[in-house]
């Protein structure tokens, strides 16, 4: 299996990080992204993956971050990414849930995210809460000027925006949500979505997933992740895990370049 989402260089993990890799290695997971979520914190992540065989990055700044870097430019998410071991550009996105950055710094920020897209040909890693409207508006204009390939991350969603992913040629990412008890509306959105757009994340260390929950999420956790995506679409475990490795390793093509 891939995790393609996991935050490993926060304090979650500082003492026992190559004890929670071990662990998922001992479970089945063969690839994992570290995803950064600052700029700032580009060089941790960066050497997190330099330091493993089995781990790649992504460079980008999340929206709730995006204040506090209001002149990144897609040049410099572009230098980065010259690194064979960045895959991904992002996490990037829009969250209005929150408001920790304004609107419109935000959205300056999903621009020059997808600018380095269009530039480098990597995938952009999206993360979307109650702004769908304004995503799904955004990677519409955005990809009319320019090819870039979406990844729904983490995907809580409604039907419009993950449908105008898809027709993007996008992929959806699902993680421990799936398996919460409550998720309804997420289970429902992610059973129309083609098997073959979909990939597992773990998010660690947040939203463990059932029967983990309330506990500091890690990578090994990811074949829950898998089996509640099993139960979906009542199919093997082993088969969703060998379809959804394929398509990560699909989307984020330079893992095996």
């Amino acid at each position: 299996m891939f995790d393609t989402h996991v935050n490993l260089h926060g304090e979650a993990f500082a003492e026992d990080l190559e004890e929670v890799l071990a662990r998922a290695r001992a479970a089945g997971v063969t690839r994992f992204l570290a995803i950064c979520d600052r700029f700032d914190n580009f060089p941790a992540v960066h050497a997190i993956a330099r330091a493993h065989d089995d781990i790649w990055c992504s460079v980008g700044v999340h929206p709730h971050h995006a204040k506090d870097f209001p002149d990144l430019t897609a040049a410099e998410l572009v230098e980065a990414a010259k690194s064979p071991k960045v895959v991904g550009i992002g996490e990037t996105g829009l969250d209005y849930h929150y408001g920790y950055s304004p609107e419109a710094d935000q959205m300056r920020s999903l621009g020059e995210h997808i600018t380095a897209a269009q530039e480098t040909g990597l995938p952009i890693i999206l993360h979307t809460r109650e702004a769908d409207p304004q995503v799904r508006e955004t990677l519409i204009k955005r990809h009319a000027q320019g090819f870039f390939t979406p990844l729904l991350h983490c995907y809580t969603g409604g039907h419009e925006l993950v449908e105008a992913g898809l027709s993007l040629g996008g992929y959806v990412s699902v993680s421990g949500i799936l398996s919460f008890k409550n998720a309804h509306d997420v289970r429902d959105v992610i059973s129309r979505v083609p098997m073959e757009r979909i990939i597992l994340e773990t998010d660690c260390p947040y939203l463990a997933p059932v029967p983990h929950r309330g506990r500091r999420n890690e990578p090994a956790y990811l074949t829950d992740v898998c089996a509640a995506l099993a139960r979906l679409f009542d199919m093997d475990p082993a088969a969703v895990a060998e379809i959804t490795e394929a398509n990560a390793r699909r989307l984020f093509a330079r893992v095996d370049a």
